[in-house]
Order: structure tokens, then sequence, then C-alpha cells
């Protein structure tokens, strides 16, 4: 209350006071513009005093056009009369010389996270460009209805409950589901349980938290998701990167990694790979699984966009050799394939290991949005998941051929790498993606440069092209303009 603090004293004239007292709060930033002040009557009540008397402060305020009064509303502060003290100490009257040096203060974290920042540090979208940088859904393919239904049933049979504190663990219903999900995607859920995570991001975050120090040795597939590799540098761990083949990762430079570093996991993207979208066959699964298990090294396991599938039967993830074993560690998310805005994911792992994170949780954000894991579990049991894969699968199954015939008309790649999905990874012959993104920037036209993905620079003359939010003409046009200045700094080098 604006007159709270306000103690009359004998000094000086009342209505001076109040005069003084509003005046001072509007100096100190405390009150609003077009704020209500109490009525005459009011106030007059509030400070003990004659209502005469604050009838005098205020139509002395209002002369100064300090205040300003409506017939039937009210009195109000004037909003014109705060920036007259905008830039002014509000105990000395003087310009403020109060300036804080934030960059001086910033500590290692913060100044690694910005240098680490993709949206920071790349050139960033606008709508005159063709895009290839993203692989988050095409929000036209999302079911707004569905959506819209989900939320009000979802909100029908709680009520208030879902609008308060959550559990750390997540909405039991969700739970329930996703380990009845993972039950038909072949993983048993024998001594193993579930924590809902705010997309993969915490989840993987999490898993670095609660079980690595840093200096302890990551291994990862060499080139790898940029967001895994910034969160464990950002924790001090050292990612050792494995080198990538065209069917997946290297297992025999895998047990060499095993052999040399004390390793604390294996990081590891079956399905779709980011950035290659190489889909690990069942062989292989099973040869990264024995050769960890061997080793004694547990493996986290992303489950990345697994569900767009559809070269294949579908491929059960490394999480299912482990059966009744406790070595894998599965990180999923819908955000690849239903609203990215809800950032839900989730952990499903040992009992003992989710009970830490719970802690762990708990400690960081309490829960992940009640409302957001209700709404997305009306959605879900619904049914009407699998008709809306149905969709997507098809439309990037389109944009993924289309992209594939265009990449080798126009450009003649190294090599083509992807078996679908959201994107597709390209090698070049002996020029610089880097390079050749600033002559198609000139073009409007941008992709991500694979230096972005790998651990030692071996991405060079690599890039990534995403094909979930371009339509099937600008795919076509965009990478005919990649094909064209491909040619041109080819050209120009030979003059």
């Amino acid at each position: 209350m604006l007159f709270h603090d306000l103690v009359i004293d004998k000094e000086s004239p009342i209505y001076e006071q109040i005069i003084n007292h509003v005046k001072h709060s509007i100096q100190t930033n405390m009150i609003a513009p077009n704020s209500k002040l109490p009525s005459t009557r009011e106030l007059a009540q509030i400070l003990g005093v004659s209502r005469n008397t604050v009838i005098l402060a205020y139509e002395s305020l209002e002369a100064e056009n300090i205040i300003y009064t409506k017939k039937g509303k009210g009195t109000f502060i004037t909003e014109s009369i705060l920036k007259r003290y905008k830039d002014r100490d509000y105990d000395s009257n003087q310009e403020i010389a109060w300036i804080i040096d934030w960059e001086e203060k910033a500590n290692t974290y913060s100044k690694e996270a910005e240098r680490m920042d993709i949206i920071k540090n790349e050139i960033p979208w606008s709508k005159d460009l063709i895009s290839f940088k993203s692989i988050s859904p095409d929000g036209e393919l999302f079911d707004l209805e569905e959506f819209k239904r989900s939320f009000l049933n979802r909100l029908s049979v709680e009520g208030n409950k879902i609008l308060n504190y959550g559990y750390a663990k997540g909405y039991k219903p969700l739970i329930d589901y996703l380990k009845q999900y993972m039950k038909e995607k072949g993983v048993s859920g024998e001594h193993k349980d579930i924590i809902v995570t705010n997309g993969f991001t915490e989840g993987f975050e999490m898993m670095m938290e609660a079980f690595t120090s840093p200096g302890d040795y990551v291994l990862c597939e060499n080139p790898t998701h940029n967001t895994a590799l910034r969160i464990m540098k950002l924790h001090g761990i050292k990612p050792i990167g494995v080198p990538m083949l065209e069917d997946g990762i290297d297992i025999e430079a895998l047990r060499v990694c095993l052999e040399k570093y004390p390793v604390r996991f294996l990081y590891v993207i079956p399905s779709y790979h980011n950035p290659t979208g190489i889909v690990i066959g069942e062989r292989k699964r099973s040869q990264i699984y024995e050769v960890c298990r061997t080793y004694g090294v547990p493996i986290i396991e992303d489950g990345f966009t697994e569900e767009l599938l559809y070269g294949s039967s579908h491929i059960t993830p490394i999480a299912a050799l482990d059966r009744e074993r406790n070595g894998v560690v599965y990180i999923g998310s819908f955000s690849k394939i239903l609203f990215p805005g809800l950032r839900i994911g989730w952990i499903m792992g040992d009992n003992r290991m989710v009970s830490l994170l719970e802690s762990v949780k708990r400690c960081k954000n309490i829960h992940t949005s009640s409302i957001d894991q209700g709404i997305l579990y009306e959605y879900l049991q619904s049914g009407i998941l699998k008709r809306q894969m149905k969709r997507m699968r098809k439309s990037y199954k389109e944009r993924f051929e289309l992209a594939k015939q265009c990449i080798e008309q126009y450009i003649e790649p190294e090599f083509i790498w992807g078996d679908g999905g959201l994107h597709v990874y390209i090698g070049l012959q002996d020029v610089s993606a880097r390079e050749l993104l600033q002559c198609c920037h000139k073009r409007k036209v941008i992709f991500m440069p694979g230096d972005i993905f790998s651990l030692d620079g071996s991405g060079e003359y690599t890039l990534r092209l995403g094909l979930s939010r371009v339509s099937l003409g600008e795919i076509e046009d965009g990478i005919k303009i990649i094909g064209e200045c491909l040619c041109e700094i080819k050209k120009n080098r030979k003059n």
C-alpha cells in the first residue's frame, strides 16, 4: 500500500508530508504510471488526518501535473511524470552512476554457454531465407482440434488438481502410459522406473549432474547431437568421440576407447542419428550392447525420432536387450514428433537410479508442468498417435526422397548419409561447409555446417540439411542454389 510507511510528524505541514511522500514514491519507482490513489476520504482515515488536508495535498499534486482525476473513477499518477525522474538518483537527484559490469561478474559457465549458443553465433533465421537449419516438426501436421479436446477433457477429469503442484517423478497416468509404450517397443520394465523430464535436454543434463563429476570421460559418436556436447562441456565432462561409419558407430574404435579411458557412460543415438540420420541395424545394436556390458560401462540411449522409421519394420531400442539387467538408460521425447512446446520427455532406467533423479529433479524445478503432462496423456491415450505418425511419416518421407534426389542431381556429394526422418547429412568434395554457407547465405539459403556436431574438427567438409520445416518447392530451390554456390566456389578457385 502506497501510504503504509508514511508516519506523520509535527515538524512540517501534514499536506506537505503527503505531497513529498508521493513524489518520493515516484522518484524511487515504487509506484507505476496510472496507479490509482486512495480517495481523499480513504486516505484521511488511513492517516488519521482531516479530509481537507488530503484534498489540499491532492490539489497541489494535480497543479504540478503529478496526478490527475477522472470524474467518477478516482485519482491516478500521471504517466509522463515518471519520465522526469527516469535517469535521476532519488537521493541525490543527480545522474545515476551505479553501473554493474555484468561481463566481469559472469562466471565460466555463462560465458561458455554463450560461446556455444548456436542461436547467437550462427546465421539467424529470417522470413526471406530458405532455412535447412531446423529439425523441429512441421507445425502444420499437428492435429489442433484433437489437442483442444485433450486439454478440455483432461481439465474436466482432474479439475483444479492438475493446476496445482505435481510430483517430481511426473503425472502418474502418463508414467503408466509410457511404461506400456516402452513395453510395446520391446523394453522390459522389470526393476525399472520412469521419470518425466522437460524434454531430452533436461533428461540428459540430469544424468550428467547426478552421475558424473568434472573431468569424467563420456564416449559418444563423432559427430553427435550438439546439445549433448554442449551440456557435457559445460559440466566439465570430457566427451571422447568414436568415429561414425556408414552403418553407425565404429565398433573396433569403441573397443579401443573403452580400453584406453576410464569411461563413465557411452552416449549413443541408434535411430535417425543426429546429425547423420543413420539408423543402426539390429546386429550392430547388439554389438554395442555386448561391448559395453563386457567393459561394465552403462549406455545412455537417446531415442531420437525413432517413431519416424518408415524404411523397414520397427527396430527395438538397445534398451530392449537389457531385459532384467540395468545397464541401459533410455531417454525418450516426443518433441520431434508431437508439440515440442510442451517439452515432455522421460528417462527409463534402474529403480534406484530414477529415485536419485527424482531428488535431483525436485531440486532443479520441482516437477514438469502437470497440465502439459495431462494434456499429452489425454492426447496419447485417445489413440490418435498412430494416425499422427502415419501422416508425419508420409510427409517426411516425401521430403527426404525429394531432397536425396536433388542432392544427387545438383550437388554431386562425396557421400549422402541418412535413412529418412527429419534431415540428411552430406559430405562435400574439397569445399568447406563454412565457405559454402557464406556463399549460400548471399543467395538466401542457410543450413547447419557439420563442424557444429564434431568433437575434433572432422566435420569441416560436411553439412546437415533439416527438411522438416521446408516445403517441397523450397527443398528443390534451396538445394539447387547450394549446388550453384559449390560450382561458383570451384570456378573461382580455378581462376
